[in-house]
């Protein structure tokens, strides 16, 4: 249960307010736009990054340093691969997510979910909203890829007097709700994350569909695949396939909001499900139960879900350590080498969770370098322990 009293925020401070107390950092996250901003300075992970203590706040123990998996994805109970047997229409996946927040709703669960719709004029421009009935949240279904604001509905908490609450969310947003979870009023607050890697202002995505794909208006959505090829779906159900080497790196480096080139949490520490899709096969989700509410959730819907282990194959160290200076000196390979190259480490290279580390590290690995050249004063107390360990496994170029 979550304790507080809703009532003890800043004062003068509406809805909608330009103050940015993290700078250039700021992930867009929505808390600064609500009374809470009067907590930011503790509650924003880029102003006051504490994941390990909120680690031992929401799971009664923080992440086993010595164990690889809990030091690459967290505090967990179990984790597997899974999909829908009978997929939603229109879902980015098969649609675990949805059915799971649909599920809630209607048992009565939760009175209420935090999701994201799009705008009326843009299919990519995020609309956060709190979903009362599965209508609303099946309107939410397919990532938005931009910077959400999530949290800026907060406030209408305690106006609709939610007492139980799903939110969904990744993992720069989970961060502030969990620094601020005992001031909303709840009797149980839920949390379904996602993973997150990138993320972009609207202007941002834009120049990146305009460069890398070939008919940018038509974008549903796309994402970042297992078989190291970005995957765009077309209105027409088409899907072009773009490889990563042959992204235009040296035009798109300067896309990607800074709170994301600063960021260790990819695989949302701190919420208590997680569906994905970095460490599953091709074609499945990825999920991480990381404690007994996790587990009470996924219990709704595991009778829907084809279930398989986890896998592990190949080995992403030398594949990571050569991705570092070549992100660091925007290189781009001809599309014919890029084809060649992604067919060849498709065959061989990292699978399941092993490919899920390979994106951690040459992540990680170019967000460290990000803090220490551009906010070095922040670099010991941003970055986390686990983190730094993940880091030292690579030599670096020099700041």
């Amino acid at each position: 249960m979550t304790t507080g009293n809703p009532h003890q925020k800043a004062k003068g401070l509406p809805k909608g307010t330009t103050r940015r107390p993290a700078k250039e950092l700021c992930s867009e996250c929505g808390l600064c736009d609500t009374p809470y901003i009067h907590y930011v300075k503790d509650a924003c992970a880029f102003l006051n990054q504490q994941i390990e203590q909120l680690e031992n706040n929401t799971h009664q123990r923080s992440r086993d340093l010595n164990s690889e998996n809990e030091l690459y994805f967290g505090v967990h109970q179990q984790m597997f691969s899974a999909k829908k047997q009978i997929p939603i229409e229109g879902a980015q996946w098969t649609g675990i997510v949805t059915t799971l927040a649909c599920k809630m709703l209607t048992q009565g669960y939760v009175e209420g979910v935090v999701c994201v719709q799009n705008t009326a004029e843009d299919r990519f421009s995020p609309k956060p909203i709190i979903a009362r009935t599965p209508e609303e949240v099946i309107a939410a279904r397919v990532n938005k890829p931009t910077l959400s604001p999530n949290l800026s509905i907060l406030e209408e908490i305690e106006r609709c007097g939610l007492k139980r609450l799903l939110v969904i969310g990744v993992g720069c947003q989970i961060q502030a709700l969990r620094a601020i979870e005992d001031k909303l009023g709840l009797d149980k607050l839920y949390v379904l994350g996602t993973p997150c890697v990138d993320n972009v202002t609207r202007a941002g995505l834009q120049k990146f569909l305009e460069t890398t794909s070939r008919s940018p208006s038509t974008v549903v959505h796309y994402e970042f695949m297992q078989d190291f090829r970005v995957h765009f779906k077309h209105e027409d159900g088409s899907i072009e396939k773009v490889p990563f080497f042959g992204l235009k790196t040296n035009q798109l480096k300067d896309i990607f909001a800074p709170s994301c080139l600063s960021c260790f949490d990819y695989v949302n520490g701190l919420a208590d499900l997680v569906v994905g899709y970095m460490g599953a096969p091709f074609g499945w989700q990825w999920i991480v139960v990381r404690n007994d509410t996790g587990a009470q959730m996924l219990d709704l819907i595991k009778d829907e879900l084809d279930i398989a282990p986890v896998i592990s194959k190949g080995n992403r160290k030398n594949a990571v350590q050569q991705s570092i200076p070549a992100y660091d000196k925007g290189v781009t390979l001809p599309m014919w080498a890029a084809q060649v190259m992604g067919l060849v480490i498709e065959r061989v290279g990292p699978q399941g969770l092993e490919y899920a580390k390979f994106s951690i590290d040459s992540h990680f690995t170019r967000n460290y370098l990000y803090v220490k050249r551009n906010h070095k004063e922040k670099l010991e107390q941003h970055v986390p322990d686990f983190a730094q360990k993940i880091v030292k496994q690579y030599q670096l170029p020099k700041a």
